[in-house]
C-alpha cells in the first residue's frame, strides 16, 4: 500500500517542503512551526526535538501531544482528493497539515488557517 511507504518518510524530510513552500510565497518558518503545533500540540522545543530525531510520519503523528479537535473543520482538496474524505486516519492526520500549508501559500491569515474567531 502507497499510504504505508509515506507512513515511513521521517517528518524531518518533509518539513523543509513546508517551510520552502511557505517561504517563497513570503511567509515564514515560525508561521510554519505555529501551524504544526496548533495542529499537534507539539511544544516549539518538543517538535525540534522530533525533527532531531528523524521520527516518522506515523510516529510523528502518533506521538503528538494533543492533536487540535479544530482540525476537523479543515476543508478542500489537497491532490485532488477531499481532506475530509479520507478514511485512512493517519493519511488525513498527513494532509491536513498539507492542507494548512497550502492555505498559508495562498495568502490566508494565521486566524483563519487555525480556525480562530476574528
Amino acid at each position: 500500500m502507497a499510504g504505508d511507504r509515506v507512513y515511513r518518510y521521517s517528518f524531518a524530510s518533509v518539513y523543509p517542503h513546508y517551510v520552502a513552500k511557505a517561504e517563497r510565497k513570503g511567509r515564514t518558518r515560525a508561521e510554519v512551526d505555529e501551524i504544526i503545533r496548533w495542529l499537534t500540540g507539539y511544544s516549539q522545543k518538543q517538535l525540534e526535538d522530533q525533527i532531531a530525531a528523524k521520527t516518522d510520519l506515523e510516529g510523528f503523528y502518533g506521538a503528538a501531544p494533543a492533536m487540535n479537535g479544530a482540525r476537523s473543520l479543515i476543508k478542500g482538496v489537497v491532490c485532488g482528493i477531499r481532506v475530509e474524505d479520507i478514511e485512512e486516519p493517519l493519511m488525513r492526520e498527513i494532509r491536513y497539515l498539507d492542507k494548512l500549508i497550502d492555505e498559508l501559500a495562498k495568502g490566508k491569515t494565521m486566524e483563519k488557517i487555525l480556525r480562530r474567531p476574528e
